[in-house]
Order: C-alpha cells, then structure tokens, then sequence
C-alpha cells in the first residue's frame, strides 16, 4: 500500500437542481459553485469536467513554472489552454475521451539547456495529470520548445 502524504476533505452542499456549493477545507479559500449543463442543469457554475480540465492544466501549468523556478530559468508568465474531448462509450454513457493541454510560457530562451530539462521532467511531477492519465489519455505541448 502507499504511503499517505497528505490528506483533505471538502464539503458539497445541493443548493437547487443540479447546483452545489463546494466548500474547501480552508476557510481562505472562497466557496465554488459548480452545476451541470442543459439539459440538466443551468450552466450556473462549471461542470465536474470543467473543473478537471481546470486542475489538469494548473496542475501541469505550476509543475513547469516550479521547475524553471528551481532552475534559474526565467518565466514572465504562462498561459494554459485545455481541450476536453466527451465521447460515448459502449454503453452510451458520457465519458472523457481525451485532454489535450497546450502551454504557453514566456521564456527569454526556449532553447536554454535548463528549459529544455524542465520540459523532460515537469509531467512527471503533476499529480492530478499522472493520477488521472491511468484512465484518460492526456497529451502536452509546450509551445515554442521540442525535446532534444
């Protein structure tokens, strides 16, 4: 069994239809209002799938930035687009297909040794993105940089 590193809890509470609040272990952290699409719900707040989407790409989003951190590697800002494909499965059921996260970092020198580096190793240290990739293939792009 592994190790446990950590351990949180959040509250959801039904506020009409398919609207909920959550409500996050720290109190500095402002309520989410989260609710499904028509035809069931209204589009009030982010879907569940949003929600993934949006911890994907600021989990992959604050790996990267950690690493160049770590690295000397200058960063004026990051912008992070997530595409969510929904399919049927075989039973007809909604399902993620697939993610496909694109980011944007404003380096000084895409090509800079230390970059490149981060661009090798920075998914490997998201832990929402490899927790999930065990059931929904996600693929990455940094834009601006290849691997060597």
């Amino acid at each position: 069994m592994s190790e446990v590193a950590a351990e949180f809890s959040i509250c959801m509470e039904q506020i009409n239809d398919f609207e909920f609040r959550v409500k996050f272990d720290g109190p500095q952290h402002p309520h989410l209002l989260m609710d499904e699409p028509e035809p069931l719900g209204h589009d009030s707040g982010p879907s569940s799938a949003r929600v993934l989407a949006a911890a994907v790409g600021n989990c992959l989003s604050a790996s990267f930035l950690f690493c160049t951190r770590r690295t000397g590697v200058p960063v004026t800002g990051i912008q992070t687009n997530v595409k969510v494909q929904i399919v049927r499965n075989e039973n007809k059921r909604l399902r993620i297909g697939k993610i496909d996260v694109v980011i944007d970092p404003a380096l000084a020198d895409p090509t800079d040794a230390k970059a490149l580096r981060c661009l090798s190793t920075f998914e490997d240290f998201c832990t929402v993105t490899q927790s999930i990739r065990q059931g929904i293939p996600v693929h990455v792009t940094v834009k601006g940089m290849s691997p060597q």
